[in-house]
């Protein structure tokens, strides 16, 4: 019996939501530790998200609308630029170009933006630290950040917690926008999002599609959550389980690698030409003989002996190698063994879905994190009620992208949903449900 697509991306779901849970968290409790020292009066800054229109708080309601629709569309033309100059460069092979600018990006957001905030919350809470360990302290954070999310052989919880940092720093920067500027780049960058992945010619599309043709991965700063596989599915998923043995036409002996489920689906397909054959009892054989070199069976050995002159015909059966450590290599050789018992590997769009989907987890770019975070951290420069009312609605959102994520089966935008739940959410929360709710609370009205 089949799982449900619940039970089977559940795990996927909590390693997803609870890294976005934590980032929205944080950046909320940043946004209300430095908001006294960041007073209305104070300029706005200009930024990639503002070139165009500077808000002005005794502008116009339609001058507001006007400049913040400007900056929205010029910011969403310029990551578009950029994300085709990405696509070109990686056709291209510039994957150590990208790779050493993706590591300066990383570089200059954890040292300069987070040390940015650092000296803040040092000024705010008015903590006694000399400039030089403030120096140091950045350093090594910054340098163990980069080698973290770039370099092999470190811990995966440290590389998802430097990723987390990575959204909060840049989240944090973009609650620094106006009000208009924010709502209006929020929902730019959800359409940009969907026609950008979903779209044919689309860049994101173009970029994991390249990606996925080469096997790579992709050329970007992506949190991975590596979900722990069930005993289950590691013994659905194990390799070799037993061999047939049988009888060719020709009158030789040969033996072919099957996995157990296959026999087990096909127990009642019995022939009396094959024999099913435990492979652990091979394995404990050759271990008997204590020889430290790999050897090859004898009876496969003097099977392809007895074929390696004529032509074509040796690719028709596969070799059985067993190590020191008694596991079995099986070259990836179709035998007419196997083709006539219908007992070989799922072969086609069904094993490669199989084998991506046993091999990699469920992959959310950092730019979900950042604006997910960046409409929570405007809530809560309002009230925590909406900020509850937005956090709720955007982890609705990522659970259905989540869900049909799994369904698809393909690269799904992870901010259409959820921003749009959650501009719904605020809007609906700050003009409906807030003043119901004090206004019910100031009269004592128990509801």
């Amino acid at each position: 019996m089949e799982s449900s697509i619940l039970e089977s991306v559940g795990t996927e779901i909590i390693g997803v939501m609870s890294p976005v849970s934590l980032c929205m968290l944080l950046v909320v409790l940043l946004v209300y530790s430095l908001s006294s020292s960041n007073p209305l009066s104070d300029p706005p800054i200009r930024t990639a998200a503002n070139l165009v229109y500077i808000e002005n708080p005794q502008d116009s309601t339609s001058q507001k609308l006007e400049g913040a629709l400007l900056n929205a569309l010029v910011f969403v033309v310029l990551i578009a630029i950029v994300t085709f100059l990405l696509v070109i460069l990686y056709y291209y092979n510039f994957t150590n170009f990208l790779k050493n600018y993706m590591r300066f990006s990383a570089f200059f957001v954890l040292g300069t933006m987070g040390g940015s905030i650092f000296l803040s919350i040092v000024q705010h809470y008015s903590i006694p630290v000399d400039s030089i360990t403030c120096f140091v302290l950045l350093f090594n954070f910054t340098v163990v950040g980069v080698l973290s999310v770039f370099s092999g052989g470190i811990p995966i919880v440290l590389r998802q917690g430097y990723m987390v940092c990575l959204g909060i720093i840049v989240a944090a920067w973009f609650t620094k926008l106006p009000e208009w500027t924010t709502w209006a780049l929020l929902v730019a960058l959800a359409v940009y999002d969907l026609v950008a992945v979903l779209a044919p010619g689309g860049p994101l599309k173009l970029l994991v599609e390249l990606a996925s043709s080469r096997d790579e991965e992709l050329p970007a700063l992506v949190y991975e959550a590596r979900p722990a596989v069930s005993n289950s599915a590691r013994n659905r998923r194990s390799g070799v389980g037993h061999l047939v043995g049988g009888v060719s036409d020709s009158g030789s002996l040969e033996l072919q690698a099957v996995s157990r489920d296959n026999v087990d689906r096909r127990e009642n397909r019995g022939n009396p030409e094959y024999t099913v054959v435990n492979a652990d009892s091979f394995g404990s054989v050759e271990h008997e003989r204590n020889d430290d070199a790999v050897e090859m069976l004898p009876l496969v050995g003097h099977l392809r002996e007895g074929y390696g002159s004529s032509s074509g015909s040796s690719s028709e059966y596969s070799t059985v190698v067993v190590n020191r450590e008694n596991e079995i290599v099986v070259e990836e050789e179709m035998s007419p063994l196997v083709d006539l018992m219908g007992l070989g590997e799922p072969t086609g769009r069904d094993a490669l879905e199989d084998g991506v989907a046993a091999s990699r987890g469920i992959k959310l770019g950092l730019g979900d994190f950042v604006f997910y975070s960046v409409l929570v951290g405007r809530a809560a420069m309002y009230d925590l009620m909406t900020v509850y009312a937005c956090y709720l609605a955007i982890i609705s959102g990522l659970g259905c992208t989540l869900i049909l994520l799994s369904v698809c089966r393909q690269a799904l935008p992870a901010l259409p949903i959820s921003i749009t739940l959650g501009i719904l959410f605020y809007f609906l929360t700050r003009l409906l449900m807030e003043p119901f709710v004090v206004g019910a609370a100031t009269n004592l009205i128990m509801f």
